[in-house]
Parts: structure tokens; sequence; C-alpha cells
């Protein structure tokens, strides 16, 4: 029985490793993960109780807990035609660079190396952004604990700074030395993910004696923006597009999964429904147990979760084991972010898109990990830290940068499937995992909300709107996207290569030992051929 196990694994990682060759490349990195270890590595980045956690108070202020609690429900939905249509694409190029090289396979050719391109730079500043968000995140819980236990202690800036440059250093190191242990931590993150969301939830709706009414959960609407309410209700889905945000991680670790193809579709899926059913009961729950939402936005702790934990329990022992709960799911999470910028970082140098390419493509023979590239996105997530020594409104645009970048890069693969069935120039995409004649209807579905999100992403907050808080994130997308196309016509369309496109939808096939790519089943949440 072991001998067929270990035959069948082996045919799977050749079959993989064929499928990679076809699109240009070889084998470098070490395939270690299996299904249920990156389901627990991508719902460990997506974590969408804890992201939604941490903006906590953007929904309070635009629309409160109904704008919160329904806009989630939707967004859920939206996104699942998202995740339905990425992993159709990633099943069939399981390749590390994801939404890019997806978009060089799938685009008109004479547009596909310039689209691809500048899709790579919006993914990596998503996923680079979104590290240094996490580090960020990760220092406010272990200070706002420290404030609850001392309460004469005084956050500064600069501690938050520094704290986030601790939590990059040591996920860096971890991504170095302990690359063979990120399967097995990732099992362990699934269980500990969804224990200390059951243990979270029960806590504070057993202790908390003075919850909030039904009326102000489900009805009643709260606006602190100053602008009307229509307005103000757009605004609110911003928290919930945050928190559902990520789960393409799957795709960009393909190269060190067993059998890809398969896996990591059902990987990005699956993420998306556990965040989508964690993250509702969340919302439910924190909305009934939390207080005064003046007191709460303005507590001394930096963290209104934790404020909340504290009201519920009326204990400082007992708000800091719940915070140390999530404290633990944003610390591994660091590490996975920085694994996941750097599988790309070292992708899309592959691909000579970056300046030094030959350097941050080079992997580590001993580990079989690419170690510049590690190190490079190290570097990214410190200098984006680095802003909140001068500015919290400069960090909270890289808030939403990231979130963009990552709605962005979403949205291209997405266009250009939806470009080529109209121009009639559509692949029929070989992998085992199809969405058939439905594809279509997520692939505008999913492209529209993710337009419509990244558009506002770029709205003021408050009003009045001055400088000191005023949304710059339309300003830094605008900056990323110039410098995308001006490096483009410089030196990326002389050097940028991307995956091999001149490989047939024949060839894919029988590298993947399939015969029959129309005719398989559409039914189901992984409809695959058997």
């Amino acid at each position: 029985m072991s001998t067929d196990m270990d035959t069948k694994e082996f045919s799977d990682e050749i079959r993989e490793d064929a499928v990679l060759e076809k699109l240009g490349y070889q084998q470098e990195l070490k395939r270690s993960f299996g299904l249920l270890g990156m389901i627990g590595f991508a719902f460990s980045i997506v974590t969408s109780w804890t992201a939604l956690g941490g903006v906590l108070i953007v929904g309070v202020e635009s629309g409160g807990p109904p704008v919160m609690i329904w806009s989630w429900v939707g967004i859920s939905i939206v996104t699942l035609a998202v995740a339905y249509s990425m992993a159709e694409i990633c099943s069939a190029y399981p390749v590390a660079g994801g939404q890019y090289s997806w978009v060089a396979v799938l685009a008109p050719p004479s547009v596909a190396r310039g689209l691809s391109y500048v899709t790579g730079w919006f993914m990596l500043t998503g996923i680079l952004a979104m590290g240094a968000t996490n580090n960020f995140i990760g220092a406010n819980f272990i200070l706002g604990m420290a404030n609850l236990c001392f309460p004469t202690y005084t956050i500064e800036r600069w501690h938050t700074a520094l704290l986030s440059y601790a939590i990059a250093i040591l996920a860096t190191v971890a991504n170095i030395y302990g690359p063979h242990l990120l399967d097995r931590i990732s099992k362990g993150m699934m269980i500990w993910n969804i224990v200390s969301f059951f243990v979270v939830i029960i806590t504070i709706l057993a202790t908390n004696d003075h919850k909030q009414s039904a009326s102000f959960v489900f009805h009643d609407f709260q606006n602190f923006t100053g602008f009307g309410t229509g307005f103000t209700a757009i605004l609110g889905l911003l928290q919930s597009a945050f928190g559902m945000c990520c789960y393409d991680a799957p795709a960009h670790m393909t190269e060190e999964m067993r059998n890809a193809s398969r896996e990591a579709p059902k990987a990005i899926i699956m993420s998306v429904y556990i965040g989508a059913v964690t993250g509702f009961i969340f919302l439910i729950s924190i909305c009934f147990c939390i207080g005064d939402i003046n007191a709460t936005a303005g507590s001394a702790t930096g963290v209104p979760l934790i404020q909340i934990f504290y009201d519920s329990t009326n204990s400082v022992a007992g708000a800091c084991v719940l915070a140390s709960l999530i404290a633990v799911i944003v610390l591994v999470c660091a590490m996975f972010l920085l694994a996941e910028g750097s599988r790309s970082l070292f992708a899309f140098a592959r691909d000579h898109g970056l300046p030094f390419s030959h350097i941050f493509a080079k992997v580590e023979k001993k580990r079989q990990v690419p170690i510049y590239a590690i190190l490079l996105a190290c570097g990214v997530q410190l200098a984006l830290n680095s802003i909140y020594f001068g500015t919290v409104t400069g960090f909270n645009t890289v808030i939403s940068i990231a979130t963009e970048g990552f709605y962005l890069s979403y949205a291209m693969p997405l266009f250009v499937r939806i470009l080529a069935r109209i121009s009639g120039h559509a692949k029929v995409l070989p992998g085992p995992y199809t969405l058939g004649k439905y594809g279509i209807v997520l692939n505008v579905v999913g492209f529209i909300f993710l337009l419509f999100a990244s558009v506002t992403f770029n709205f003021p907050t408050v009003n009045p709107v001055d400088q000191n808080n005023m949304n710059y994130t339309s300003a830094a997308i605008g900056v990323i996207g110039l410098v995308s196309i001006v490096t483009w016509f410089t030196t990326g369309r002389k050097s940028f290569t991307g995956p091999d496109t001149g490989i047939t939808n024949v060839n894919i096939v029988e590298a993947q030992g399939l015969s029959d790519v129309q005719d398989r089943a559409s039914d189901g949440i992984f409809p695959e051929k058997g």
C-alpha cells in the first residue's frame, strides 16, 4: 500500500514538473506542501475574522454593525466568484508567478507581455504591503496588551515601528532556516486558528453582561464620517473588502505543492469558505459585545478589539489571553506572507522583471529556497513599516495600497479572460479543475466587483477632507502604475520574458495526462475529472 502511494506521489510530481517545464521553467523548489497544509497556510493568511477585528472601527464608524454584517455576506458571495475563477486558471497554470503569469498566457499576444508586467508590479505591491500591514497589526496587539497590563505605559509610534521590524526579521529567519517546517506549521495553525476562534467567541458571549440590542446589531445605521448615508454605506464596504483578501496565496506556492494543479484550487476556495463563515459569526458576536463606540475607538491600547475583550471579561488576564491567541495567528501569518512575497519576487525575477533579477532568482541549493528574494521581501516590508515613524495617515495609506494592489492583480486575469471570450480567442483551460459553462458568468461577476472595490478604496473616509485625513491611495497607486509603465518601456520590454506562451493546449494536456478537456464535470465545489 505504501509503495503504491509513493508511486502515485512520484507520478504526480513528475506530471507537475512537466507542466512547469512546458511553461519554460525548471523545478527548483522542494514540493513539501499537501492539501491540508496549504489550506492551513492560505487560511492563516486570509484569517478573515482576525483581519476584520484589526479594522473594526472603520466599519463601526461607516454605517455601523448592519453595514458591517450584511456587506460581509455580499462581499463573501462575490469573492467566491473571483476565487472560483482564479482556481480554474491556477489549475491550468500552476506557477509561482500567479496572476501576472496567467495574464501572460491568456491575454492577446500583442499586449500579453506588457499587461503581464504591469500586473506583476501591482501583485508584488499588494503582497509586500500586506506583509508590512500584518507586521504593524502584530506590533499593535503586543503593545496593546502591554498597555492593558501596565496602564502607565504610553505607546509611541516608534515603539510600533521597531516592533514591526522585529516581527519582519523573525519571519525572515524562519523562512531561511525553517522552510521544511512550513507544511507542518500550516497544519498546526489550521487547528490553532479554528480553536482560537471558538474560544474567543464563546468567552466574550458568555462573560459579557451588557450586550447591545438586536436592533443595534442588525438595523441601526451609524454615521461618524460626515458624509451622506449612501456614501457612508459604500465606505463601510472597505472593512469587508480588507477582511476578504490574500486568498491567492496557494497560487504562489504551487511549485512547492504536491499535485498542485488539483490541490491548489481547492485550497484557494476553501480558504474563502472558511473565512466567510468565521468572519460572519465573529462580526455578529463582536457587534453584540461592543460597548461605547467612542470609548472603544479611543482605547489607550490602540486596539479596539482588546478593549472589547476587556469590557466583556472585565479581566486584564482574560483579555490578554484572548488577544494572545490572535497575536500568535498574526505572528505566524507574518512568516507565511513573507514566504508568499518572496516566492512572487523569485518568480518575477526569474522572468527578468526586476532590477538585478539574476540575483533574486537564485535558489539556495541546500535548503531549496530563494534566500535573496526572502531578504528583498523583508527589506521592502521594513521600508514600508518605517513610514509609521513619520505619520499615521501615511501608514493607513499603505493598508489601502495593499488591498488595492491585490484587487487590481486579481482583476487582470479575469479581464483578459473575458476579453479573450469576447474576441473569440479564448483558450480552453487544460487543468483538471473546470467551471464549464459557468466560467464566463463568474468571471464577469468577479471582475465587476473587483473594479468597483478598487475605485472605492480611493475615497476619503472623513468629511470635511483636508491634507491630514485625505486618502492618498490614488496617488500612490498612480505612481506605482506609472513606474511600471516607464520601466516597461525603458527596460522591461527588452528583458521581461514571462512564461512560455508558445505552448499549445495539446502539449499541456499531454503533460498532465488528461484527454478530454471540454467534457469534464462542472458541478460540485471541486468539479474535476476522476
